[in-house]
């Protein structure tokens, strides 16, 4: 009963906004209501888990996103990207532009949380697509691709390093197989599924993308990298330094606060803010104003951000997915196999690939007490499962329709059958690696 009412609010919720026109955030509210009085929650517990999830989710985001949506316009109004793409181009050329966007995702992936390298790598991915004329699709989806597949499958990235924590596996061991497993996943869902992606039509959002300056109007190839892959330098500046510094050190505590992404992108704008705006002769109040209209750029991206999470908290508060979980453990499969599974369940019920991830980790722990697998893949395995098929109920979808300004159809044909790709790829990746390091003497 509980696996229907939660299909049939899948299924109300696409109906709403994809045949009803409902706009999302309305219908988000509906279905969360709707959903939570048939599941059985008094309303009382109904509206707490409603506002937890608007405000949980949205605490988590919306400093990253406001903050990377300034920066994306700073660095598209100031000819930044424009500067960017011209040298991408001219290094590689058009024929291989599905290439160099994913090789970029995959560098600033690794240190990298989803939602900001996503804001900051949008006015790129745009300026070449306007001054190239292509497909804006087929161009940002191997980039979009590899920053998933970071998110999802390795460490920094909080469910990657939670699940090493809780179930005692070795960080860099998993680091070395995940790469592993996704090079030909973000390979198999970016450029080579991007072929069949060219006849989608998009028209992104036009305040990520500038008129073409001249070239002489442009700022410095070095200014516009260094202020643009900012956010990226100082996570791996911080990071590294955690890295080689004692835990404990006199240093430990601001560097924690450093590492934190709103900080970083902070930082990053107040940069950006000199170096590609009052330094090249433009008066602030221009670029407060670039800033003012780049908030309202994201107001209903944000609104629909917190929508999901509200339809999660109620799901979550409603115990669906743990009986989703328990459902699935009773069936006897391999542990990988099952920790997929799992992983892969709660994560289309509930949207969200951290929660699926660390949910599916709560109940395999006490399987994996009695089984031999290898704690290291099991961490890929639910990193893979967590990502399937994401759909109308989790943030990923809704930044990428909005930003690229897609139709329901063509989202869930390009990006859901993406994620669902390199989770499938993922989970191969993960049996065959289960498979040879027995034989390698591992």
């Amino acid at each position: 009963m509980i696996l229907l009412i939660v299909l049939l609010a899948v299924l109300a919720l696409i109906g709403l906004i994809s045949w009803g026109k409902v706009n999302a955030f309305l219908a988000f509210l509906l279905v969360t209501l709707g959903t939570g009085f048939a599941l059985g929650l008094p309303p009382h517990e109904l509206m707490a888990a409603v506002y937890k999830g608007l405000g949980d989710t949205l605490g988590s985001v919306l400093i990253v996103i406001i903050l990377g949506a300034m920066l994306g316009k700073i660095v598209a109004e100031s000819g930044a990207a424009q500067q960017i793409a011209a040298v991408l181009i001219q290094a590689f050329g058009t024929r291989y532009i599905q290439w160099t966007m994913m090789v970029t995702g995959f560098i600033i992936g690794i240190p990298l949380f989803y939602n900001v390298g996503f804001v900051l790598m949008i006015p790129l991915i745009f300026s070449v697509v306007y001054k190239y004329r292509l497909p804006a699709v087929y161009v940002g989806l191997p980039m979009l691709a590899a920053l998933s597949v970071m998110h999802g499958f390795l460490p920094p990235h909080p469910s990657p390093t939670a699940l090493v924590a809780q179930f005692h596996a070795n960080m860099g061991l998993t680091f070395v197989y995940g790469l592993l497993i996704a090079i030909p996943a973000i390979v198999l869902a970016g450029p080579v599924y991007g072929l069949t992606l060219r006849g989608i039509v998009s028209v992104p959002l036009a305040s990520f993308v500038s008129e073409t300056l001249p070239e002489g109007a442009l700022p410095g190839r070095l200014n516009s990298f260094l202020s643009s892959l900012l956010p990226v330098l100082l996570l791996v500046l911080v990071l590294g330094l955690q890295a080689v510094l004692p835990p404990g050190g006199p240093l430990a505590p601001a560097l924690t606060f450093l590492a934190e992404p709103s900080v970083v992108m902070l930082v990053s704008v107040l940069v950006a803010t000199f170096t590609l705006g009052t330094g090249l002769g433009k008066p602030m109040g221009a670029v407060m104003d670039a800033y003012s209209a780049s908030v309202k750029d994201v107001a209903l991206i944000l609104l629909i951000i917190g929508g999901a999470g509200a339809l999660k908290q109620v799901l979550v508060a409603s115990g669906v997915s743990s009986e989703i979980a328990q459902g699935l453990q009773s069936t006897g499969l391999p542990p990988l196999l099952l920790g997929w599974l799992i992983a892969a369940a709660i994560r289309v019920c509930l949207g969200s690939a951290t929660i699926a991830g660390l949910t599916a980790a709560g109940v395999m722990l006490p399987t994996m007490a009695q089984s031999h697998a290898n704690p290291n893949l099991m961490v890929l395995s639910i990193g893979a499962g967590s990502l399937l098929l994401s759909h109308f109920n989790d943030a990923g979808f809704w930044l990428f329709k909005e930003y690229f300004n897609l139709s329901a159809k063509d989202t869930l044909r390009s990006w859901t059958m993406m994620e669902t790709i390199v989770s499938v790829v993922g989970l191969l990746g993960v049996l065959l690696l289960n498979w040879a390091l027995p034989l390698l003497g591992q």
